[in-house]
């Protein structure tokens, strides 16, 4: 299938539309792995299967992990929003 030289894809797993009809079928293909979608060779999306995100169970930041995130960041930032200050 040929797809638009502009796009990147970012896997080498690709499906169609129709072949999404039978998506478990497009699953066990990509072996793990996420597959760009196409349609009339255009990319839509991408169907990621759970297991290459990794991990079964969603981590949450705390406050602390907030705060030196924002703390990390907060001289890259700080251009932005001295701009946004007056809007």
């Amino acid at each position: 299938m040929e797809h638009d030289p502009m796009t990147r894809l970012l896997t080498k797993n690709i499906a169609t539309m129709t072949e999404l009809r039978e998506p478990q079928k497009v699953l066990d293909r990509a072996g793990g792995e996420a597959v760009a979608i196409m349609k009339n060779s255009k990319l839509v999306g991408y169907l990621v299967p759970a297991e290459a995100i990794g991990g079964d169970e969603a981590e949450y930041a705390t406050m602390d992990d907030v705060m030196r995130a924002i703390e990390a960041t907060r001289e890259q930032a700080a251009p932005v929003l001295d701009y946004l200050k007056d809007k």
